[in-house]
């Protein structure tokens, strides 16, 4: 395992020298070139130009940049799944998983444009079939729902809060989407997202990277497929002959083996569902994130151009910052973290059947901060930068705020790090919450974001803009 105290210290060097370049939007270097004071050991560095209206349009162009490498990243997946389901080899499915693994990165990153009635949570079409914003209507849902209540999708082993909900037909006695041809003969993209919170529940999620992500990986069981209270270090463990028919078997890998519903023999047509099903939601996915970032898009959507208006800056520079807070306090540090470890929910944490929720965990806490420093690292390495609220809060007379809200960022990096680096040694977080010491970490990363969230606030006051409640999003004893 690599030391996590160099690697963090590392990470808030980068931060800090990142915080050095250039003002104008869509620059591909590094941000805040202007006139450096220094105050003790660190360069405070002025941006005369920062304003309103160009921290604003500096947010909009990360909003497009970041959208438009989820979207490529979900094409990308949509191309490996085809693949996988055309010839089910063990090298495409492990292909088709490192691409979702892939397309979560810029996706983790752009949450932070939640909790502002944009495009992500408002995004719905009027009577007349055009694009407008009504909050609640947008695609977020649709995308990136979770819990999920995977019962509704597949077969599963039954867990605490995996269960379908509500009163359908179609999960009595084991049920499953997949499963009932006859009251689903086809599936289709247009199914999936009818059947979309099924009477109203919303755990019953079909569609997003989670329903693909369980359709990839299976639960998260153990490595014998067993489900029982002691967890080990493996994600899910869905075998590649759930999508075997005697159509697509790859010959070299055949051995006998034909289509599977987990251990259990199967139908080919349950296969052939499955895939199906598969193929579909990942159809959706691209056409969900298509359609937010149209609607960003710097010369021809329609919110990108309200959003940029000069009379606008103040509220969605407001806006901005209750997106960070809320996002820091409610979202991450109550709904994905602090849930899962104190109740020791397996299912309750975000990406539960790949293993992957340390990178929800630190990508969610890295696109706050990009947001502070007005700074996006592209997902072809470019850096793009612009104008940022670091720099507008030193522009208006308030540097010390600006430095404590800086290193208070820095500081929750370095703890979400040592989850990650945890992680990637090879302890997951759902066994990460089960451990004292990492328990330890894990709050310490919960009480961060909490800090930060309190100088967000201050920020907001600072610069006279309004925003809501930013801890109204949890019921946590944060």
């Amino acid at each position: 395992m690599k030391n996590i105290k160099t690697i963090a210290l590392s990470l808030v060097c980068v931060g800090v020298l990142a915080a050095c370049g250039g003002s104008d939007n869509k620059v591909t270097k590094p941000v805040d070139q202007g006139n450096g004071q220094t105050t003790g050991e660190q360069t405070v560095v002025v941006h005369p130009a920062a304003t309103f209206e160009n921290v604003v349009a500096a947010n909009a162009d990360y909003a497009f940049a970041v959208y438009s490498d989820a979207l490529t990243s979900a094409k990308a997946l949509k191309e490996a799944i085809d693949k996988f389901v055309a010839t089910p080899s063990e090298a495409n499915f492990m292909f088709a998983k490192e691409a979702w693994l892939s397309a979560r990165e810029p996706y983790g990153q752009s949450e932070v444009f939640r909790f502002r009635e944009g495009p992500i949570d408002a995004l719905t079409k009027d009577d007349q079939g055009n694009w407008t914003l009504q909050d609640g209507q947008g695609p977020e849902g649709a995308i990136n729902a979770w819990p999920l209540a995977e019962a509704l999708i597949d077969y599963t082993q039954d867990m605490d809060g995996n269960e379908a909900r509500g009163n359908a037909a179609v999960y009595q006695a084991g049920g499953n989407i997949i499963q009932d041809s006859i009251t689903f003969p086809q599936i289709t993209a247009d199914l999936i997202r009818e059947k979309f919170e099924l009477d109203g529940e919303e755990a019953n999620v079909t569609s997003g990277y989670h329903a693909i992500e369980f359709l990839l990986w299976g639960q998260d069981l153990n490595a014998d497929l067993t489900y029982t209270a002691q967890r080990d270090y493996t994600a899910g463990h869905r075998p590649v002959t759930d999508y075997y028919t005697a159509n697509n078997i790859p010959s070299s890998e055949a051995n006998g083996r034909t289509c599977t519903s987990g251990e259990q023999g199967s139908s080919d047509a349950i296969c052939q569902r499955r895939a199906d099903y598969l193929k579909a939601a990942a159809t959706l996915l691209v056409e969900d994130l298509q359609s937010v970032v149209d609607a960003w898009h710097p010369e021809t959507g329609f919110h990108y151009q309200e959003y940029t208006k000069a009379d606008n800056a103040a509220a969605n520079l407001g806006a901005m910052l209750e997106s960070m807070g809320r996002l820091s306090f409610g979202e991450l540090a109550g709904e994905r973290m602090s849930i899962a470890v104190r109740t020791d929910s397996q299912e309750d944490e975000h990406s539960c059947f790949s293993d992957n929720t340390h990178r929800d965990i630190f990508l969610n806490a890295k696109g706050i901060r990009n947001t502070y420093l007005g700074l996006y690292t592209r997902a072809n390495g470019l850096e793009q930068s612009g104008p940022s609220i670091h720099n507008l809060l030193i522009t208006k007379g308030h540097e010390e705020l600006a430095l404590k809200l800086k290193a208070a960022l820095d500081k929750t990096m370095e703890k979400v790090l040592v989850i990650d680096e945890t992680a990637k040694a090879g302890m997951s977080f759902d066994v990460q919450i089960q451990k004292a010491a990492n328990q330890t970490q894990i709050y310490a990363a919960i009480t961060a974001l909490a800090e930060q969230t309190d100088l967000i606030q201050q920020a907001i006051n600072a610069l006279g803009v309004s925003a809501e409640d930013l801890k109204q999003d949890t019921d946590e004893n944060i």
